[in-house]
């Protein structure tokens, strides 16, 4: 009887083994799939990085030359007015 017991636990641990690794693969498979998701995630994630950082660097060339043509224009409505201040000091000389 005793060996049949043993038998029977032997069997007891076996069946639960199998169940237990049943679990485990079914854990991994989930863990698979979700490192799959997070890798898509991830890769979606940085296309839409070098985009944005694409799309910044075009603006700031943008916005540097914009800036570089009001500075000149600045520059050039400078020199106007201090030509236009000379004409009127010429003029209050003259007078």
């Amino acid at each position: 009887m005793d060996s049949q017991e043993e038998l029977k636990n032997l069997r007891e641990e076996l069946r639960l083994t199998k169940l237990r690794v049943g679990e485990l693969e079914q854990r991994i498979e989930h863990l698979r799939v979700s490192r799959r998701v997070l890798m898509n995630l991830l890769e979606k994630v940085e296309r839409e990085k070098v985009a944005l950082v694409h799309k910044l660097e075009k603006e700031n060339v943008r916005l540097q030359r914009d800036n570089t043509r009001f500075a000149k224009w600045i520059f050039s409505k400078n020199r106007e007015i201090i030509e236009l201040q000379e004409r009127i000091e010429e003029q209050q000389e003259k007078a």
